[in-house]
């Protein structure tokens, strides 16, 4: 049987996550209230985050960011992307 949450961010009943996708209490709490669907846009902005932050995922402070900026993804409104940013579909070809 497929489990469900209400969703933080579908604002909705959803699918859930299989299981906690980080350690520790933030990882429960994402388990708890985020779907699978939720997750999978987060994962999306990570890599963005990844990439136009060019962040070293072997540096603790560039985990400590991640974990941050997943946080406020999830619970406080969302993340912005970075000033410059521009989305590949707006980039010159």
């Amino acid at each position: 049987m497929t489990r469900t949450v209400q969703c933080v961010i579908l604002k909705k009943e959803a699918v859930g996550l299989e299981y906690p996708p980080v350690p520790g209490p933030l990882g429960q709490k994402i388990y708890d209230s985020v779907s699978q669907e939720a997750w999978d846009q987060w994962t999306q902005l990570q890599t963005m985050l990844i990439n136009e932050y060019r962040l070293n995922l072997a540096d603790e402070r560039a985990q400590k960011l991640l974990m941050e900026k997943m946080e406020e993804f999830f619970y406080e409104g969302g993340v912005a992307p970075p000033a410059d940013y521009v989305p590949p579909s707006e980039r010159p070809k």
